[in-house]
């Protein structure tokens, strides 16, 4: 146990927090908004299936809600325990904004939730629907504040070094940092695509259980078509992001791209296996100049390559292989929402091989999120904020096999929970077959009082 790093633990214990509280508000932020979207076509049809759809998925977000503040109190705890170095260090920028986040929007989405879930038939309509705007609008707000500080340990703007401490000279530099609205907007995207595949999911779930009822096939409709939106607008989002990266944190894009010297007319490698201690690809398969062309947009654009960096580079196969999965998934996400949306367009209903193929991609959100979050990350070493903490001057002096029993801990009451949540949706999705009206009827409104 004294053998193993206990930095190299720590960053394990706070990798293994983040993949799992990030779960959680990712379906919440872009859930959110489907919930409103919901609510407005019921109140605008008063067609019953509306709020069927409404009902069922607000009990899904007041659960995913639930443990995603759960798991965001612990990822908290770290900042003290593990790595008391940052907050020393640079506390005068990641405190306010932590703070500005639960003053600004964990507060809304916790009041206006009450009203979400029990107010309906209490409260008008009307002021029903606000709180869910009011809701959709605070996991929004959370994540504006949460990407801020997140980009600003990438690009770092708008502060002085005294002492050793970072001191804000400007907090619109600190906020909107170079690659603050990339960063934002990705993630956002990212939360949407994760809502719509669990929507279509779910849908397809009760689908091959002979559910066709009329929820079910707005479920479907609307998850797949929204999907179909996003992903293209993902592809150019994260076009620009790179450029931006490419930008600011070209080690990064190097380790992502493979490309171990610098050269112009980078190949894209699609597949290799990197190795570290040669420096160089085995089995690469690339394709002549093409990095160049969609990172620089130039064909003979000049891509620095990994050894240009020195030790001051990350991990190379954990990011380039994390890069490769989120780009395939999102590719598998492209293809399975055009063809679903087109046939719901045409057929007016899916077929049992697209039904079976939309419930393996239920999580699919998650696995491309995660893969993305692995190349953010991980693809900053040995930084915690670029060019002014490295991950070693932030770690604390806690005992190797201390860190390894609370990971251990961790990680098994994570994956029970993960599975409990899992199969929580499954099990109301069952429950809910066949409930649904097949025939269209309006539903009284809310009480007034």
């Amino acid at each position: 146990m004294e053998s193993l790093d206990p930095i190299i633990l720590a960053r394990i214990q706070f990798a293994a927090n983040m993949s799992f509280h990030i779960l959680f508000p990712a379906i919440s932020i872009g859930m959110g908004w489907f919930l409103l979207f919901f609510k407005i076509r019921f109140v605008a049809t008063k067609q019953s299936h509306w709020m069927d759809v409404y009902q069922f998925w607000v009990k899904i977000f007041a659960l995913t809600f639930a443990l995603g503040v759960v798991s965001g109190i612990t990822m908290s705890f770290q900042f003290g325990t593990n790595w008391p170095g940052f907050m020393n260090t640079v506390g005068n920028v990641a405190g306010p904004l932590l703070a500005y986040e639960v003053l600004t929007a964990f507060f809304l989405e916790a009041t206006m939730l009450g009203i979400m879930l029990f107010g309906r038939g209490r409260v008008s309509e009307s002021v029903h629907t606000a709180a869910t705007f009011l809701v959709a609008a605070g996991t929004t707000i959370s994540a504006f504040w949460i990407l801020a500080l997140n980009s600003w340990m990438h690009t770092p703007t708008g502060y002085e070094m005294i002492n050793g401490q970072a001191h804000v000279t400007s907090w619109l530099e600190v906020i909107f940092n170079p690659s603050f609205p990339y960063r934002l907007t990705h993630m956002l995207i990212a939360s949407g695509l994760t809502a719509a595949f669990l929507l279509t999911g779910i849908g397809a779930y009760r689908w091959l259980k002979n559910d066709r009822a009329k929820d079910v096939m707005a479920t479907l409709r609307t998850g797949a078509l929204v999907a179909a939106i996003l992903v293209p607008l993902q592809i150019i989002v994260g076009d620009l992001h790179g450029l931006n990266t490419l930008e600011h944190e070209p080690a990064k894009i190097a380790a992502m791209e493979g490309i171990w010297e610098t050269q112009t007319g980078a190949p894209a490698v699609l597949l290799a296996i990197p190795d570290a201690t040669t420096q160089s690809n085995h089995f690469e398969i690339a394709i002549p100049k093409l990095a160049s062309f969609y990172l620089t947009h130039h064909w003979d654009g000049e891509i620095k390559g990994i050894k240009a960096f020195g030790d001051q580079h990350p991990p190379v196969a954990p990011v380039f292989f994390a890069f490769r999965i989120m780009v395939g998934v999102g590719l598998l996400m492209l293809a399975a929402s055009w063809f679903v949306t087109w046939q719901i367009r045409t057929r007016k209903d899916i077929t049992a091989l697209s039904a079976k193929t939309l419930v393996a991609l239920t999580f699919s959100g998650w696995v491309a999120l995660e893969a993305g979050w692995y190349v953010t990350e991980v693809g900053r070493q040995p930084w915690l904020v670029y060019g002014v903490l490295t991950t070693a001057q932030a770690a604390s002096a806690i005992p190797a096999k201390n860190i390894a029993l609370t990971l251990v801990a961790y990680l098994a009451l994570y994956a029970v929970l993960l599975i409990s949540y899992v199969s929580v949706i499954f099990h109301l999705a069952k429950k809910a077959t066949g409930k649904s009206d097949l025939i269209e009827q309006p539903l009284q409104g809310a009480q007034h009082v």
